[in-house]
């Protein structure tokens, strides 16, 4: 799948890239442009070809074919060095025996720049992660989050055109990545670079992202902004991948919906009413029973088998319900409603297993 952007728009242009490790394909022609000054995350499953295609950016990855160019410049063949890339990684490897300002300064150092300048670029760029007052401290006496902003403003202190993040915020807790996720964001609109992000996490790529790249089988399945993945998936894997979904397919789909093709619709997009109840205009229902009852504080999520013989998924909120009064859901007969404009079409690609 390709984005067409203008050549002086784009940061990253990758075409018909490919990968193969001995008989095994981890990339399969891939097309992307990455465009400059946006944050891009590539996002999919484990052996999906996203951390592959990272590094053949990085050049740490020779492509099998195709191309790579850097603000429309051919560097397929250039080693890393000559690639005007950073890459922070999930492992930070800073230097224990050095201080953060130190560790900032360090590629600084090694590219022969002099100490003043390295010095002053280095403060700058721990001022640019919120670590202004930190340069003489130790990597050791800082927490997992200020230790991934050091390794932040390592790279960015050398001013690339493009940064490269491979899952940098795996190895911090639930709240802690939560947190960065949203300081990351805040630091990319300021410092302005284009930022192409991996990750394996539908939640963070959503929150953070200008556009996703989503990754099935070495390919792209689908380009859009965070919205345009969520509520508009364009195969079957993405409508399953972000987020949960539904889907309505075959018989189901010409029972409930009145027509053929594979649907799908968002599990908050689904209200549950008193069996029997009618729906209104520009609306589907499907009465069922509930099977089972997940109740996860703020919302409950309810499985409900469908007479016409398939399962969904409803989301309902819990403003005034407690946990026990939903508990008490579980066997009731109901009917599930939606809007008629939350069904969308998806479509089935070579790298999905064919669904029971």
């Amino acid at each position: 799948m390709t984005d067409t952007t203008a050549t002086a728009e784009v940061a990253v242009r990758l075409r018909g890239v490919r990968k193969e490790f001995g008989e095994v394909v981890a990339v399969d022609g891939v097309d992307l442009d990455v465009r400059d000054g946006e944050f891009m995350t590539l996002l999919g499953p484990s052996g999906s070809g996203k951390t592959t295609v990272l590094r053949m950016i990085a050049g740490f990855e020779l492509p099998s074919g195709g191309t790579v160019e850097l603000a429309g410049v051919d560097v397929t063949r250039r080693p890393p060095f000559e690639r005007d890339v950073n890459t922070v990684f999930q492992d930070y490897a800073l230097f224990p025996h050095m201080t953060v300002q130190d560790n900032v300064a360090y590629g600084l150092r090694v590219k022969k720049v002099a100490r003043k300048e390295r010095n002053a670029r280095a403060l700058e760029a721990l001022e640019s992660v919120q670590l202004g007052g930190y340069g003489a401290r130790k990597p050791a006496q800082l927490s997992g989050g200020q230790r991934q902003r050091v390794a932040l403003a390592r790279a960015l202190v050398n001013r690339p055109r493009v940064l490269l993040l491979d899952e940098p915020l795996g190895a911090l807790d639930l709240k802690l990545r939560e947190q960065m996720q949203v300081e990351l964001k805040a630091i990319q609109r300021q410092v302005g670079i284009t930022f192409l992000f991996v990750t394996h996490d539908q939640e963070e790529a959503l929150t953070m992202s200008d556009r996703i790249a989503v990754f099935a089988g070495g390919r792209i399945e689908q380009v859009g902004s965070p919205a345009e993945v969520y509520e508009k998936p364009a195969t079957k894997f993405v409508a399953g991948f972000v987020g949960t979904s539904n889907l309505l397919q075959g018989g189901v789909a010409a029972q409930v919906l009145g027509r053929d093709g594979t649907w799908s619709v968002r599990p908050e997009k689904i209200r549950i009413v008193a069996a029997g109840a009618q729906p209104g205009p520009g609306e589907h229902c499907a009465p069922g029973t509930v099977r089972e009852v997940v109740y996860v504080g703020s919302a409950t999520r309810l499985l409900v088998d469908l007479d016409a013989g398939t399962t969904l998924v409803a989301l309902q909120q819990n403003e005034r319900s407690t946990s026990m009064e939903v508990q008490e859901m579980r066997g009731a007969r109901v009917q599930l409603v939606w809007s008629r404009e939350h069904e969308f079409e998806v479509v089935t690609t070579a790298a999905e297993a064919p669904l029971p």
